[in-house]
């Protein structure tokens, strides 16, 4: 793989993986509970794109072993869902 390519896989996965984080950071201060939500399920869908890279850096032998993230990856997904679910409930 060119180190370009490398780069750019990289740089996607550092993006949405910070993501994740800032999001439910904001929904902590959300203005109402549909902003909670809302905060939430954008944090689920940049959980899906980081396993998505992490699925990449997997197949390419360029890229350390990345099992273990894809499992905190996620367990982690697994909260924020039932987080919205929760909520949606309440």
């Amino acid at each position: 793989m060119q180190l370009a390519k490398k780069f750019v896989i990289a740089n996607q996965l550092l993006k949405s993986g910070t993501s994740v984080g800032a999001n439910i950071r904001e929904a902590q201060n959300a203005e109402s509970k549909a902003d909670f939500i809302h905060k939430f399920k954008i944090a689920a869908k940049e959980i899906e794109e980081t396993i998505y890279w992490l699925e990449l850096c997997k197949f390419s032998e360029n890229y350390p072993n990345t099992d273990e993230l894809i499992e905190q990856i996620n367990n982690i997904s697994r909260i924020v869902n039932k987080i919205i679910i929760t909520f949606k409930q309440k």
